[in-house]
């Protein structure tokens, strides 16, 4: 008994598809969530809102090194329109990733050994994704952050409603990232699953192979095929079976004409 590493089963077929199901819904979620948030729509807006509550840096820095001809400071991940881009580039490779395993799946060419790669470089960009929503802010030392604001704290801190529409906004996004993780998660458990040894996955029939396509296997199925016709007049010592019969017209060999000649 041999493991397969290549073509393995799936376990629970139904679970793959109730997982793509659930894929299919998290991925038009962040898709629309992030889609919308670019290029800028509330980034900037929660970072000002939280340095005027005192909770992280201001964007004014940028402005304050454009006007003393300084470098641009590194900006903190959470607030950087890398981020942003980053967000939707992932929501867009979730798409395309996930039509393109439903018809290898569906034409049985979607192996666990491909899909392991796949889901574990999914799961770290949305961990990546994550870490970048809930980011730290030290670029001011009077002002550090460990976490953003809008994800530690309610909404409701802010008085003014157009920060906190943008605040829910953010943490829309943030759960509907959370929830492609948990599922990318469960992918990965499921692939995981299938590659473990399994008796009824790795059984291979390698005799029965080797039987069937020798040529002494050949050679007693011809005779077995040929086994109980009686011998008649016409046909003697060689029994004419309807596969000899086809291949003898095509060489022009009639049997009553061999015979009676």
């Amino acid at each position: 008994m041999a493991y397969a590493l290549l073509h393995r089963k799936w376990r629970s077929t139904r679970a793959m598809y109730y997982t793509m199901i659930a894929e299919l819904l998290g991925t038009v979620g962040v898709l629309v969530m992030f889609g919308i948030a670019q290029p800028d729509l509330y980034r900037t807006k929660l970072w000002r809102a939280g340095s005027e509550l005192g909770f992280n840096s201001s964007p004014n820095v940028i402005l304050w090194a454009y006007a003393n001809y300084e470098p641009q400071p590194t900006l903190p991940f959470v607030w950087s329109q890398t981020l942003t881009n980053f967000n939707v580039a992932i929501s867009v490779l979730s798409l395309f990733l996930l039509l393109t395993k439903l018809i290898a799946f569906i034409m049985h060419v979607w192996f666990p050994i491909i899909a392991i790669v796949i889901n574990f470089s999914l799961t770290a960009l949305y961990v990546t994704s994550i870490v970048g929503q809930a980011g730290p802010d030290h670029l001011d030392p009077a002002h550090p952050s460990s976490v953003a604001w809008y994800i530690a704290k309610p909404c409701t801190v802010a008085v003014n409603q157009s920060v906190q529409s943008s605040c829910r906004l953010a943490k829309g996004a943030f759960a509907a990232t959370c929830i492609m993780l948990g599922i990318y998660c469960i992918n990965l458990g499921l692939t995981i699953w299938a590659l473990l040894p399994n008796p009824a996955n790795d059984k291979v029939d390698d005799e029965d192979e080797d039987d069937t396509s020798s040529p002494a296997a050949l050679k007693q199925g011809s005779q077995w095929e040929m086994h109980g016709i009686p011998q008649t007049p016409r046909t003697g010592a060689m029994p004419y079976t309807p596969r000899t019969m086809a291949f003898n017209t095509l060489e022009r060999k009639l049997p009553l004409r061999n015979q009676y000649a």
